[in-house]
């Protein structure tokens, strides 16, 4: 389906480029993946939200409170993102 003329056609019209890795290659979406199964399984509420402006405001908080500032997270050995890159600025000696 992403392969179609119509779909490649929206893409070109809206000037987008496609992303498609080769074929069963999985580890293009493995991060993206990996964040959604964290939101739907660690934040979203089990009877999901009551309206969109809720939702919008709790995923954003999520996002950019609670996945990049504070969640340990395996890849960076336990630190959050935000963390990981300010040591990385220490070491490099960038600021």
């Amino acid at each position: 389906q992403y392969a179609s003329r119509k779909f490649r056609q929206r893409l070109w019209r809206y000037r987008m480029t496609q992303s498609m890795s080769r074929r069963g290659n999985g580890w293009d979406n493995a991060p993206m993946e990996r964040l959604f199964r964290s939101l739907k399984s660690e934040w979203i509420p089990a009877l999901g939200y009551r309206n969109l402006p809720e939702a919008k405001k709790d995923v954003g908080g999520y996002l950019m409170d609670y996945y990049n500032r504070q969640r340990p997270h395996t890849f960076n050995d336990g630190i959050s993102p935000v963390a990981a890159e300010e040591n990385l600025k220490i070491l490099s000696g960038m600021s």
